[in-house]
């Protein structure tokens, strides 16, 4: 079985989870190691840490953060690689959680910086996409 090696739980905030950081830096030290080849599973939180919820309330958008966004999960080390390697990943499964099978997209309104479509769409507003049918995949 494919070891998960960092996990998120989505009652949790983003903010707690020492594996979860929203900048790349690099004194960030490694979250987990790997070797070459190795198959793995990597939790994360959407880019907004869950700032965004699964109703048809549109302010979470107008209201969200923008200085603390874009969750990541890492960072993975992969042992024998040096500064400078070229490193090929391969994604094999992109999935959501079985407990947020949803997701969202959104335009941001005037009110926090607005977007591109701002002049067309000046207020916040967001889409709320419920998976429905999607099957799991054992390794």
């Amino acid at each position: 079985m494919t070891d998960t090696l960092i996990q998120v739980d989505l009652n949790q905030a983003a903010t707690d989870n020492e594996n979860v950081h929203n900048r790349w830096h690099p004194d960030i030290p490694m979250a987990c190691w790997v070797k070459p080849g190795d198959d793995f599973i990597l939790e994360t939180y959407d880019w907004t840490g869950g700032a965004i919820k699964n109703d048809d309330d549109a302010s979470d958008v107008r209201d969200v953060d923008l200085s603390t966004v874009h969750y990541l999960s890492g960072p993975v080390g992969v042992k024998g690689a040096e500064p400078g390697d070229l490193l090929v990943v391969d994604l094999l499964d992109i999935g959501a959680k079985a407990e947020s099978q949803w997701g969202f997209n959104g335009f941001f309104s005037k009110q926090n910086g607005g977007g591109f479509l701002t002049d067309y769409f000046p207020s916040a507003q967001k889409s709320i996409w419920d998976f429905e049918g999607m099957f799991t995949r054992s390794r």
